[in-house]
């Protein structure tokens, strides 16, 4: 195991010649479609893109991690198994067709990445700040409390705001408390979500405000 984690941020991004400056009327620019690709195939998605002319999106973070004998740099994928691409209708089956590429998410509005997102994660990037991948967690989920007083006690999510609201329930009595917690202190459990009733905003792709 390593003894000492550094996590610093990259990010590989190809943009016409004419697109590198940030552009004030972001907002009205065409959204970004998700392509859904094999697990580990992101950067060869993206260079395949890349050869075809594709404007498109891999935003990577670069973790150096210290061993006791030598030190190694892994450059990973923010978001695991998505490519970010712009491209017209014409070369939808062209895109679709590339290796590793399993589908697009669709070019409804729900599907679809705004350019004022996708333009704050590459400015993010660009100006250091530290994203780093989080499981996707939505109100009626079931994780697990990580760290503190609580660690290991399974609960709900009931709210998303700046911290994660989690009801914890205490069987033999029949009574629920709550409990606010930040996203880096809980884990999400791969099981069948519990449907739960809130209007409460839910961060795209798991990054909150």
């Amino acid at each position: 195991m390593p003894s000492q984690n550094e996590v610093c941020v990259q990010e590989r991004v190809t943009f016409p010649e004419d697109a590198n400056a940030i552009l004030p009327d972001v907002a009205e620019q065409t959204p970004w479609q998700v392509l859904h690709v094999r697990s580990n195939y992101e950067k060869r998605v993206a260079q395949h893109l890349s050869v075809r002319s594709v404007e498109h999106y891999l935003p990577l973070y670069s973790e150096r991690v210290k061993w006791t004998d030598r030190v190694t740099l892994t450059e990973r994928p923010l978001f695991t198994g998505y490519v970010f691409a712009r491209f017209s209708p014409e070369l939808r089956i062209k895109v679709i067709s590339i290796s590793g590429v399993v589908r697009s998410l669709g070019d409804d509005q729900r599907s679809l990445v705004s350019c004022g997102e996708m333009e704050r994660i590459r400015q993010g990037l660009a100006s250091g700040l530290l994203l780093r991948p989080h499981p996707y967690v939505t109100v009626g989920q079931k994780v697990r409390v990580r760290n503190g007083i609580f660690e290991g006690v399974d609960g709900v999510v009931a709210e998303l705001r700046q911290k994660c609201k989690v009801i914890i329930a205490l069987t033999p009595a029949r009574q629920c408390f709550s409990l606010e917690l930040a996203l880096d202190d809980i884990e999400v459990l791969r099981r069948q979500p519990i449907v739960a009733n809130s209007h409460a905003a839910q961060p795209a792709f798991g990054y909150g405000d």
